[in-house]
C-alpha cells in the first residue's frame, strides 16, 4: 500500500510539473525591449522626423521622448477626465516635414452641457509648447456617460483625415442615428473641412462629416499598406469585438445585429446579420477588449510581413492575426502577460512599438 501511495504522488507529482512547464509564460526579456519606461496609459504615440516620440497619457499629459529623456509639452486644450475619455490619440500630418501639423483627439468639455465629448484639433509644435490650436470637430450633445469614446485617427492616401467616436454609451439612439454624433466614422479634410462627396453631405439633417455609421466603439483604426483600405476593429458588448474594412456610407450594424450579448447576458439582438449591414470580416467571441493596431510591412520581421497586430486589454497580449486577403486565417498571441496592450505602431525603422498600460513603450524584438 505504501509503494502503491508513494507511486500516486509521484505520478501527481510529474503531472503537476508537465503543466506548469507546458504553461505559456509571460514575454521574456529575450522578445521586447522597454523604449519609454514607466507610463500609466500610452493612449497614442508617433514618431517625429528626429526619432523623437510624442505620446498621449490619458491623464491629460503630452510627452515628448527623446535620447531618454521626457518633456512635458505645455498648451494642451481642456481635457475632461470622465470614465473612459481623456487625452487619447495622436496623428502627424502626412506632410508633416513641411507644416507641422499634429491631430489630437480628446474628451472635451465644450459646450453648454454638462458632461463632455470627442472632440478632434490640430496644433503645431514650438519650443515645448502647442500653437496655433484648431478645433477641426467637436461632437455633441455632451454627456456625463463616461463610456465609448472611440478616438482613433489616420489619414488615408489621398489625405483625407479620419477619426472615430464611440456610441458614448448610448447605443439605442446614436449609432443608427444620422442626424447625432456618436457611434461612427467621420471624415474631413485636414483642416477641417467637410467633403462635399461624403456619403451624407447631402441626407437632410445629417452629420455632415460621417462616413460609416452602426459603429460601437472603434479603438483601432490603420490604413492597408498595400490596398489602401481603412481597417477598423471596434469593442462588441460581452462577446462579438470586430474588424471592419470601412466604406463609405456603409451601417456596421450597431446594435441592430451582434454577435455578443448585454454584460448580464441578455439578448441584444437576434441577429448577426441583416440585410442592409456590412458584416465584419473577423470577430472574437469571448471578447479580447481590442485597442491599438499596426500591420507589418517592413522586413525586420520576415516571416510576419504582412500580418495584422491587433492589442488585447482584457487578457493583456497582442493578437499576431494572419491574412489570407481579407480574411484571418490564424491568430498567435504574442507580447503576453507584461499589461493592458493599449496602443500599436509601426516606426520608420520597421520595429513594432507596443503602448502597454503601467509599463510604457516596448519594442518587439525579432527572433534571432
Amino acid at each position: 500500500m505504501k509503494i502503491r501511495h508513494s507511486l500516486y504522488i509521484l505520478i501527481c507529482f510529474i503531472s503537476i510539473l508537465a503543466c506548469a512547464q507546458a504553461k505559456k509564460e509571460p514575454a521574456s526579456k529575450d522578445t521586447y525591449q522597454i523604449i519609454v519606461p514607466e507610463l500609466n496609459i500610452p493612449w497614442g504615440f508617433a514618431f517625429l522626423p528626429d526619432n523623437a516620440m510624442l505620446i498621449t497619457e490619458k491623464k491629460g499629459e503630452l510627452i515628448h521622448f527623446k535620447d531618454g529623456k521626457k518633456t512635458l509639452i505645455e498648451g494642451l486644450p481642456e481635457i475632461e477626465l470622465l470614465g473612459q475619455g481623456g487625452f487619447m490619440d495622436i496623428e502627424l500630418h502626412p506632410d508633416y516635414k513641411n507644416n507641422g501639423w499634429i491631430y489630437f483627439s480628446y474628451a472635451s468639455p465644450e459646450g453648454e452641457e454638462e458632461g463632455c465629448n470627442t472632440a478632434i484639433i490640430r496644433a503645431q509644435l514650438k519650443d515645448n509648447q502647442l500653437i496655433n490650436k484648431e478645433l477641426l470637430y467637436k461632437a455633441n450633445p455632451n454627456t456625463s456617460v463616461g463610456y465609448h469614446f472611440g478616438s482613433r485617427i489616420v489619414f488615408d492616401k489621398e489625405g483625407y483625415l479620419y477619426f472615430t467616436i464611440g456610441d458614448r454609451g448610448e447605443e439605442d439612439i446614436n449609432p443608427q442615428d444620422l442626424t447625432r454624433d456618436g457611434g461612427k466614422v467621420y471624415r474631413l479634410f485636414d483642416d477641417g473641412r467637410i467633403p462635399e462627396n461624403n456619403p451624407f453631405y447631402n441626407t437632410p439633417n445629417a452629420k455632415k462629416a460621417i462616413y460609416t455609421y452602426g459603429n460601437r466603439n472603434p479603438q483601432g483604426m490603420k490604413i492597408h499598406p498595400e490596398t489602401g483600405e481603412i481597417w477598423s476593429h471596434e469593442h462588441g458588448p460581452k462577446g462579438g469585438d470586430e474588424i471592419n474594412i470601412i466604406k463609405a456610407g456603409e451601417n456596421y450594424g450597431w446594435p441592430k445585429v451582434s454577435y455578443g450579448v448585454n454584460y448580464v447576458g441578455t439578448k441584444i439582438s437576434d441577429y448577426t446579420t441583416l440585410p442592409g449591414i456590412e458584416p465584419p470580416i473577423h470577430y472574437w467571441v469571448p471578447s479580447i477588449a481590442p485597442s491599438g493596431m499596426a500591420f507589418i510591412s517592413s522586413s525586420v520581421y520576415p516571416e510576419w510581413k504582412g500580418n495584422l497586430l491587433v492589442g488585447s486589454l482584457k487578457f493583456q497580449y497582442v493578437s499576431r492575426c494572419v491574412l489570407d486577403g481579407k480574411k484571418v486565417i490564424k491568430e498567435e498571441k504574442i507580447l503576453e502577460g507584461l499589461g493592458r496592450v493599449r496602443s500599436l505602431e509601426q516606426g520608420p525603422d520597421g520595429y513594432i512599438y507596443v503602448g502597454i498600460e503601467n509599463l510604457g513603450i516596448v519594442k518587439l524584438l525579432p527572433e534571432n
